[in-house]
């Protein structure tokens, strides 16, 4: 049932301005992206692929998903914002992915991916957030981690430590991330940060898109 979901989903939220190009066709691009961050490998995209007569390589699909550079969404509006940080590994070395969630839609409002955590680094995040949506009003729902605190209180937000509750949605998102790098070790394995954070970014705005 999983496999028939991620065939006959929507691609409308794939953008292909990037292609000049058409040695494939535009809506089995679009295809391959939405199965690879909807849970497929690249080799497995790749099969589902031929079956519509295309043949690819694993670096095209992969070139697909970097170049169609997928964002969340702006301009939302939110009562709660779930925030929180997580470690995920790249090449053996340790980074943090920075997340911020509508614990009411369970989508992604941002992310991105750091070398650490610090206050500095969260207040940098929390501008970017500000940037692309109106969280003037929000509830920031965070642990207790201190940082996040003293961030949010620099930066004049409302928060809340909970540790349940709402911000449970976040938690789950991040345990499914951390099960697609687990397992996809091949796209986390060979790759630079940035590289990693765009497949991130692409993963949050799929993710967005189930709801």
């Amino acid at each position: 049932m999983a496999k028939i979901a991620r065939l006959s989903g929507c691609s409308d939220w794939i953008e292909l301005d990037f292609v000049e190009r058409e040695r494939t066709p535009r809506r089995l691009m679009k295809l391959g992206i939405r199965l690879h961050l909807g849970g497929l490998s690249f080799s497995n995209t790749i099969s589902e692929l031929e079956k519509f007569g295309v043949n690819r390589s694993r670096k095209a699909v992969h070139d697909w998903v970097q170049k169609a550079n997928l964002q969340p969404a702006s301009n939302a509006s939110p009562d709660h914002v779930a925030l929180d940080e997580t470690v995920i590994r790249i090449n053996g070395q340790q980074f943090w992915l920075h997340a911020a969630v509508d614990p009411k839609t369970n989508e992604f409002l941002h992310v991105r991916l750091f070398t650490t955590t610090t206050t500095a680094l969260t207040q940098r995040f929390l501008r970017e957030l500000r940037e692309k949506h109106d969280v003037k009003d929000a509830v920031f729902l965070v642990d207790h981690a201190h940082h996040l605190a003293a961030a949010l209180q620099r930066a004049g937000l409302r928060f809340r430590p909970e540790r349940h509750g709402n911000r449970n949605t976040v938690e789950r998102v991040f345990r499914e991330i951390k099960r697609r790098t687990s397992s996809f070790s091949n796209i986390f394995g060979h790759v630079d940060p940035a590289t990693a954070e765009t497949w991130l970014q692409a993963f949050a705005v799929w993710w967005n898109s189930r709801n």
